[in-house]
């Protein structure tokens, strides 16, 4: 039986990554954008260069009917789903909680709790042995913000990704009797773009003046910790919060 991969926010940093790393291990990939047209595109023919198919899908996975559309583009294009990585993901921008927004506070917890949910519900509808399916494996990419809480600058982003580790426990106790294993990865400060889009670009220099490894992680880095969840060497892991967050 194919292994297909379905990442979401997956044109780019971690996401495209984790898409790559799939395809060299076997999964044919179904990756989701939100706008970026041109890098989904690149990740697509990185992944067929591994000899894997590959489709890039738009839509924001804070929408129903895209996330619906997704999974159904999958299903179309590539067959059932067996790995979900929950990767999409946004920090809103750097702010205390006094001047917090409240577009900022929706939106962030939208894609980052919401999304996350959705994606997963659509998951365990195909996944789940009761349901007619093989099992599968989910992944949700949180953050060791949730564990150090963020203070002065994305304290929203935290209590997100907290509620999506919280989220990940729970769902794993669900459906582990359907052949499903549920897993989040507690990523650290990454070297990608997403602090220049939050308005604090700085933050991965400053990160690294302190960390115990003297720099931040790179995207590989965490898409390597991803896979290894993905693998059978993982098997008997399950509601488990893995931190690659290098000390922090």
């Amino acid at each position: 039986m194919s292994k297909v991969a379905i990442i979401t926010g997956a044109g780019r940093g971690i996401g495209a990554e984790t898409a790559r790393l799939a395809a060299a291990a076997g999964y044919d990939v179904c990756i989701s954008y939100v706008s970026d047209s041109e890098s989904a595109a690149h990740v697509v023919r990185d992944c067929e260069a591994a000899g894997r198919k590959a489709i890039a899908v738009k839509g924001d996975v804070a929408n129903v009917a895209d996330v619906s559309n997704l999974f159904a583009q999958c299903d179309q294009h590539l067959g059932p789903i067996t790995l979900l990585v929950n990767n999409a993901g946004i920090v809103g921008e750097a702010t205390t909680v006094r001047d917090l927004k409240d577009d900022i506070l929706a939106r962030t917890f939208e894609v980052n709790v919401y999304g996350t949910v959705y994606c997963a519900r659509e998951a365990i509808s195909r996944m789940a042995t009761s349901n007619g399916g093989t099992g599968g494996v989910i992944i949700n990419v949180s953050s060791v913000a949730a564990r150090l809480g963020s203070p002065g600058e994305y304290v929203h982003y935290a209590a997100s990704k907290a509620a999506v580790e919280t989220f990940t426990i729970g769902l794993s106790k669900e459906v582990g009797r359907d052949g499903i294993r549920v897993n989040a990865l507690q990523a650290g400060t990454t070297d990608t773009d997403l602090h220049q889009r939050s308005g604090n670009p700085d933050r991965p220099a400053m990160v690294a003046s302190t960390a115990p490894l003297g720099r931040v992680a790179t995207p590989r880095d965490i898409a390597e910790g991803v896979l290894w969840l993905a693998s059978p060497e993982a098997g008997y892991t399950t509601g488990a919060i893995l931190p690659i967050a290098g000390g922090l």
